[in-house]
């Protein structure tokens, strides 16, 4: 990433549903493993008129891009076209167009976008669901660069019954 200075550094965001067993995300298939309504209201209020950076296959498995937000997808396919997309083929590239629109950036996956984007992230917003779901995509690893809690919130979905926590995390 070019060096800026601290003031114009986007603040960037990931924000992920995991197992609290295993840090499983999702299904290769480009799933989701978990359709938690407030969950994904809480995504949306989060992320809403900011920049969102996902891969190839989150996209595709979304189908179109998420209204109120500038959509990156990075790519390492130079033909692949995303409309109403941004689509770069590096991660930089993406922290560079969302900087350019926006002080916060949100990462929103998939697997190996959250890897490569881990090492530049300030703060998590994890949803960490109690169950046992298979999964074939994981979060890395963030426990030993993630210690400093913000906020917490223990939660029960009603209509599914799973029982998880909206837990905001900065970086040490």
């Amino acid at each position: 990433m070019k060096a800026t200075t601290i003031e114009k550094r986007p603040k960037i965001s990931i924000i992920v549903a995991v197992t609290k067993g295993n840090n499983a995300i999702g299904k290769d298939t480009g799933e989701l493993l978990f359709r938690i309504s407030d969950d994904l209201k809480r995504f949306k209020s989060l992320t809403i008129g900011h920049p969102i950076i996902m891969g190839r296959k989150t996209y595709e498995s979304i189908g179109k891009p998420l209204p109120g937000r500038t959509n990156i997808v990075v790519t390492k396919n130079p033909d692949f076209q995303a409309e109403g997309c941004v689509v770069v083929d590096s991660m930089q590239k993406a922290f560079g167009k969302g900087g350019e629109i926006d002080k916060d950036i949100f990462v929103i996956g998939g697997g190996e976008i959250y890897r490569q984007a881990l090492p530049y992230t300030d703060k998590l917003y994890l949803t960490i669901v109690e169950s046992e779901a298979e999964g074939d995509v994981f979060f890395p690893e963030w426990r030993n660069d993630f210690k400093k809690e913000i906020s917490r919130e223990e939660r029960l979905d009603e209509k599914t019954g799973l029982k998880y926590s909206w837990v905001t995390l900065e970086r040490n």
